[in-house]
């Protein structure tokens, strides 16, 4: 008798299975940590978890190091409980464990109850796809990291930095890298949409769409190996009071080629003057570079990433603005009582944003990172940025409102330093960041406003629950964006592989 599972996935396979080997024939290994293709007879492959964690604080507030690129889970209320359930996984559907190519289903789920002055019930990662090597088909919330930075250590790239709940899009990719000509140059990429949802201070029914391309020349394990791509995603179709024909932004599939290709719209007649002579949608987008030098005794990855948000970068009037870093990772570091096994410094610049002049000609000033006039709650998911959290929302600083565009403070630096280690069975991490913010443009703060924020974390392997994950942190805001600041936070953490 034939299974309810096989009943369900044999339409679905039998269609992606046509799919690529009519168009595809490129061996790859899949994309997510810890659960790479397959070698053994295994047909699945995955883990569970379970969490349970507190935090504290001095002030009404989380400090920004214990809440920020935390997908969205630790809320900024200062008092917290927080309980968190798991699984993610990977099911082999090839009998063939000695194919290159295998089918497999990745999956996960994650729930998270928060306990606080606004308790919530949080849906992290809720997906399922369907994948041949590296080429994969997953539909819903998945956590993600794009760009060439260093998301463990550093500020987070400057588009999706982990630091709002994962976007639910349906999404198409190679997720490692693939070979075009063997043992020089390789490539990966994907194209998504997504539903950003109702629930928004200014706009509703809001679309994305995002894609991203990305080289790599050189062999894998090569000495020196150059990276090179690009990140664009725009928010689209949706209704907002500003600037729109009747309240609704330019939706469907005539309007969805401008969105894809960020050409203008000159020859439409159906929309707003605003969108005719702009672009259809909030157009973020950054350009990414990186060097790799692979030595003996530690590895280098130096990195920038160039931000786009309209003509600015074209004419390097922005050329200033962008995410400079470089990563030490170091080898041979077992068996020492204590080590530092990683170094990450970097500096983000956004002050300049093309001069503070707009022209429609060659200036291309005040590019206004993350706000919109059009989609005024910006680049945004459920009221944080999706961007690095420098950038922050007006609801997270001191400082009056800038009407009600999502960020008050979009011109600043940042001077960060990154740490990881080992002190004999425990890994410790820290992170420094010093920050100083000028407001906006058109809404300037007096004069600049300097902050840092600093955490610093130990956690432990313990025999506790047949061996768990005991982990601490505590945490520093000192300065004037935000109030002062000092917090902790205690988790265990039990880990089921399977």
């Amino acid at each position: 008798m034939t299974s309810a599972k096989t009943r369900i996935l044999n339409p679905l396979t039998f269609f992606c299975a046509t799919l690529l080997l009519l168009a595809f024939e490129i061996p790859g290994v899949l994309a997510r940590p810890g659960f790479q293709q397959d070698t053994t007879s295994k047909t699945t492959q995955g883990k569970a978890w379970v969490e349970l964690a507190a935090y504290g604080s001095t002030a009404s507030r989380t400090p920004f190091w214990l809440h920020a690129n935390q997908w969205g889970i630790v809320p900024t209320s200062g008092q917290l409980g927080s309980l968190r359930l798991g699984v993610e996984g990977r099911e082999i559907l090839s009998k063939d464990t000695s194919a290159s190519l295998k089918w497999s289903l990745p999956y996960g789920v994650e729930l998270v109850g928060n306990a606080s002055e606004h308790s919530k019930l949080l849906i992290p990662q809720a997906y399922a796809g369907i994948a041949l090597g590296s080429f994969q088909l997953t539909v819903g919330r998945r956590k993600k990291y794009v760009g060439f930075n260093d998301h463990e250590l550093g500020t987070g790239s400057y588009m999706w930095s982990g630091n709002a709940l994962p976007v639910p899009r349906i999404e198409l990719a190679f997720e490692n890298y693939v070979p075009v000509i063997r043992n020089f140059l390789y490539f990966k990429g994907f194209y998504s949409d997504g539903w950003l949802g109702n629930k928004r201070p200014v706009t509703s029914e809001l679309k994305l769409h995002n894609k991203g391309l990305f080289v790599r020349l050189g062999r894998p394990n090569g000495k020196v190996k150059l990276h090179g791509g690009f990140n664009h995603a725009v928010q689209w179709g949706g209704k907002s009071p500003y600037f729109t024909e009747n309240g609704q932004m330019p939706r469907g599939l005539d309007k969805y080629w401008y969105v894809v290709s960020g050409f203008k719209p000159l020859k439409l007649k159906d929309i707003s003057d605003f969108d005719r002579t702009n672009r259809i949608g909030n157009h973020v987008a950054s350009l990414d570079a990186a060097l790799e030098l692979d030595f003996e005794s530690v590895n280098v990855m130096l990195y920038r990433q160039n931000l786009v948000e309209d003509g600015s970068l074209f004419y390097l009037n922005n050329v200033k603005d962008g995410l400079n870093g470089v990563s030490f990772t170091m080898k041979n570091g077992e068996g020492k009582v204590f080590s530092l096994d990683k170094l990450t410094l970097e500096l983000l610049y956004t002050k300049s944003q093309g001069g503070s002049v707009v022209d429609s000609t060659h200036i291309r000033g005040k590019d206004d990172y993350f706000n919109n006039a059009q989609v005024r709650d910006g680049w945004s998911y459920f009221g944080r940025g999706l961007g690095t959290p420098f950038i922050t929302a007006g609801t997270e600083n001191n400082w009056p409102g800038y009407a009600d565009f999502f960020t008050n403070n979009n011109r600043v630096w940042v001077i960060h330093t990154g740490m990881i280690g080992r002190l004999n069975d425990a890994t410790w991490t820290t992170k420094l960041s010093l920050s100083s913010n000028q407001g906006t443009y058109d809404q300037p703060l007096p004069g600049k406003i300097y902050q840092f924020s600093g955490i610093v974390e130990l956690s432990k392997p313990v025999r506790w629950f047949s061996g768990s994950t005991l982990k601490g942190a505590i945490s520093l805001d000192q300065g004037k964006l935000f109030d002062n600041a000092f917090g902790a936070m205690l988790s265990i953490r039990k880990n089921i592989a399977f």
